[in-house]
């Protein structure tokens, strides 16, 4: 843990960031998030891993420091007086672990893109370093912190629902419906390639998404599953879509599905849950409504703002009703809820979390690696 830090009360936190420069769409999220609310200010970066390139980044970036690997800029800014609080990792998936490493040796809290490693193995050891050390560190699962997904897992947790029955999670795009990756597209190159991006594709670029708001809502995990990966592109190593049978502690059963080249989708993350007394819908596009379906009933439209939203959406939301609440703001409810444990931890505080956790990636490692085994052995069912 780090060490009480009473002076950072008192100011912005420093961060720094790995990844996410030119030609790479995450990296501004990171920074927009984390200093929506005025906790936090980019003040350093590695923005390439090309050096010149990185150099030119932080400076179209207006960075005061920009160094050109993230092993020089975890051991300097461990040592300088105004150093960084915090490491935003952006980076392709095979770099995650290493830099995540780098910084937790350097005694620096992370926040992390998911996924969190390339394997479960890789994962684990994470899991270890961060539990040994006591630092903070947080996994970029924002559709978990939209307000009205915590309003749905509130009405799941007090048993709105009744005893749950069926699970249907779907995450449908279409950009990869074509082989981008052989036509220089730096995002589809990375990844489609098993070195840099793991052993799955579609299914751990954005199914884990899936997995985790399924998991989240619904306040249990998935304890079997029965997958089916194709890869539907001519050439493409890593499944570019996938079907997924699930069972989930307490009887549950259901479908995750997700796809990278399904024609004309663009983000469509949609979750449903069916209860003996009554059903719930949230759609990612169309984030400030959540469906209540209650039995012989009609259905109620919950909205973001509205005195019908209970108390953790009210907690996760920014603005008033009718102004919509979006993907930057779920961001920034991860970063509100991590820089607040940091500053606990700086005051000799224990932290409270409100955020997904590195054992949260090393489950979505392990839901990787059965999804894919699974698939291999022709659909056969795994304990996860």
């Amino acid at each position: 843990m780090t060490l009480p830090d009473r002076e950072s009360q008192g100011r912005r936190l420093r961060a720094g960031i790995v990844g996410g420069g030119n030609g790479a769409f995450i990296g501004p999220i990171h920074r927009i998030a984390a200093e929506l609310d005025g906790q936090a200010l980019l003040v350093a970066g590695v923005l390439s891993s090309d050096p010149a390139r990185a150099m030119r980044a932080a400076a179209e970036w207006r960075l005061p420091r920009a160094y050109e690997d993230f092993r020089t800029m975890a051991i300097e800014e461990s040592r300088r007086k105004d150093g960084i609080d915090f490491a935003i990792i952006a980076t392709p998936n095979d770099l995650h672990a290493p830099v995540a490493r780098a910084f937790l040796d350097a005694g620096i809290p992370v926040v992390c893109d998911k996924p969190l490693a390339l394997s479960a193995a890789e994962a684990d050891e994470l899991v270890r370093q961060v539990e040994a050390s006591r630092l903070c560190f947080a996994l970029t699962h924002p559709y978990a912190a939209y307000p009205l997904v915590r309003e749905a897992r509130e009405r799941v947790a007090r048993g709105a629902l009744g005893e749950l029955r069926r699970v249907v999670v779907e995450y449908q795009q279409d950009w990869l419906r074509e082989p981008l990756e052989h036509e220089g597209h730096k995002q589809a190159s990375w990844r489609t390639d098993p070195q840099r991006s793991g052993p799955g594709g579609c299914i751990g670029d954005i199914g884990t998404h899936a997995q985790h708001l399924l998991e989240y809502v619904a306040g249990r995990p998935i304890v079997a599953l029965c997958a089916d990966l194709t890869s539907f592109v001519a050439g493409r190593v890593l499944d570019d879509d996938a079907n997924v049978l699930l069972r989930l502690e307490g009887g549950a059963k259901g479908v995750l599905t997700c796809s990278q080249i399904a024609c004309g989708e663009e983000n469509a993350l949609t979750l449903r849950l069916y209860g003996a007394a009554a059903g719930l819908e949230w759609r990612q596009q169309e984030p400030n409504t959540l469906i209540w379906k209650p039995a012989d009933a009609p259905w109620q439209l919950i909205r973001t703002g509205s005195s019908t939203a209970g108390v953790q959406a009210r907690l996760a939301t920014r603005t008033p009703a009718g102004h919509p609440e979006g993907y930057i703001e779920a961001f920034a409810n991860i970063y509100s809820a991590f820089i607040a444990d940091v500053r606990r931890c700086h005051a000799g505080e224990t932290p409270i979390g409100g955020y997904p956790t590195v054992q949260d990636g090393a489950r979505s490692m392990r839901f990787i690696q059965a999804v894919v085994e699974s698939s291999r052995n022709g659909a056969s069912w795994l304990a996860l």
